[in-house]
């Protein structure tokens, strides 16, 4: 009986016409099933992104390179040859391709919003532009103490769709967040509700379990904003019932902070930490008066009746240690990071993790600020595309009251400022 022969993908078909006329052992290759699906994405490649141009003015056809373009453009389609083998191993050809052009519509503005790959599927290629381009993150393990936490502090800078659609600068914020147990996240400004979700399964994908938490758009003007927090729920647990938004019925606040309480995971129950994060983004017009009105909120929140005394603000408060106002003035209120620079440029501190000493006895008298420029490679404009801010971040003993395996000795105070960058 005669072999019968397999039906023609629409990838082939299109290569076929379009190599017509070529030497018939080359057209045999471009236009197998292999061949066309590869060819076809070159070819979409390089005249989306502007790499080929043809020039029909003489009357005849005059293709011109833009090898400059062309070498931008070989970057971004190497880092992803994973993804498009994985593409080529679906059994039907007109998803695979439908998914491939969707995303190349997008290569040379970013503007698309970056959506997650349906269920059971391959991940679909990301493209986006970059200026200037960024050295891909490479790819870490990163260890953490077992007798403490790491709990961190981000603006990340009109945190939205462009800024997902740059898979460099999203590879370097996915590995700064794994640093730690808990990042609290400001400016999150996007009317798309996938940036959060999207952000954490892309933390995910090395096998790690991250959760988010994330609060209402807030603000005066037209350009809302969302706190968030991520968290790694082999370490953190959340308490549903004490998630909420600082109610400010005087309008004291341009973005009212977010809260939630959570204790750690990995030790026995009756002696882990627990703890309530305040995440604040203050106006930088109105810091004296928002400073002062933290102060408020700091001892509501320790007098909300969850019954939690360590309450830990943190987040973008724009002023540095020295202009705290009255929420510096409270009693055992003391900022973690001090004498360091936490914006991109290293010319202000603007960001900070604050606590009252005598009941938060469990800070271990480690804190940071991590570089971006050192610890990726980047230079300053560089940097630049990921945030105009850097992660500030503290150390907390698992257990509560410091006590455990680990325990400071009875007279030992921690040291506030020990270290500005600890690995």
């Amino acid at each position: 009986m005669a072999r019968s022969r397999r039906k023609q993908s629409t990838a082939q078909y299109l290569v076929g016409l379009a190599a017509f006329g070529l030497p018939e052992p080359l057209r045999r290759i471009v236009a197998s099933r292999l061949g066309a699906p590869v060819t076809l994405l070159l070819a979409l490649v390089t005249a989306a992104s502007g790499v080929v141009s043809v020039d029909w003015s003489g009357g005849a056809p005059k293709v011109e390179i833009d090898r400059q373009r062309a070498q931008e453009v070989t970057q971004h389609v190497a880092g992803r040859v994973d993804s498009v083998r994985a593409l080529m191993g679906q059994s039907h050809d007109g998803p695979m391709l439908t998914a491939l052009l969707g995303e190349l519509a997008g290569l040379n503005d970013g503007s698309r919003a970056a959506t997650p790959p349906p269920a059971g599927n391959p991940p679909i290629l990301w493209f986006g532009s970059e200026s200037p381009s960024l050295p891909p993150a490479r790819a870490a393990t990163h260890t953490r103490r077992g007798d403490a936490i790491r709990i961190a502090s981000f603006n990340i800078q009109v945190f939205g769709t462009s800024k997902m659609a740059k898979p460099e600068v999203m590879g370097i914020l996915v590995d700064v967040a794994r640093r730690f147990d808990i990042v609290a996240i400001q400016e999150i400004r996007s009317v798309d509700d996938s940036i959060v979700p999207n952000f954490v399964a892309m933390i995910n994908t090395n096998g790690a379990r991250y959760s988010y938490l994330i609060g209402p758009r807030l603000g005066r003007s037209n350009s809302k904003e969302q706190y968030a927090f991520v968290f790694d729920t082999n370490r953190i647990e959340v308490d549903g019932r004490c998630v909420y938004t600082v109610p400010d019925p005087q309008d004291l606040l341009h973005r009212e902070p977010m809260v939630a309480r959570f204790r750690v995971r990995g030790v026995p129950p009756e002696q882990a930490f627990t703890f309530s994060l305040v995440n604040i983004h203050t106006d930088p017009d109105e810091t004296d008066t928002e400073l002062d009105a933290l102060a408020d909120v700091f001892v509501g929140v320790q007098r909300n009746g969850s019954g939690e005394d360590d309450v830990i603000l943190l987040g973008d408060l724009n002023v540095d240690e020295y202009q705290l106002g009255r929420l510096g003035k409270l009693p055992n209120v003391v900022p973690a990071i001090t004498g360091v620079m936490t914006n991109t440029r290293l010319n202000r501190m603007y960001d900070n993790i604050v606590f009252n000493r005598a009941a938060t006895v469990e800070y271990a008298g480690r804190f940071g600020v991590l570089n971006l420029m050192t610890e990726y490679g980047l230079t300053v404009e560089q940097a630049l595309t990921v945030s105009d801010h850097l992660p500030v971040w503290a150390e907390f003993s698992v257990y509560e009251g410091g006590t455990g395996p680990l325990a400071r000795l009875p007279n030992e105070t921690p040291r506030y400022g020990e270290a500005t960058y600890v690995r």
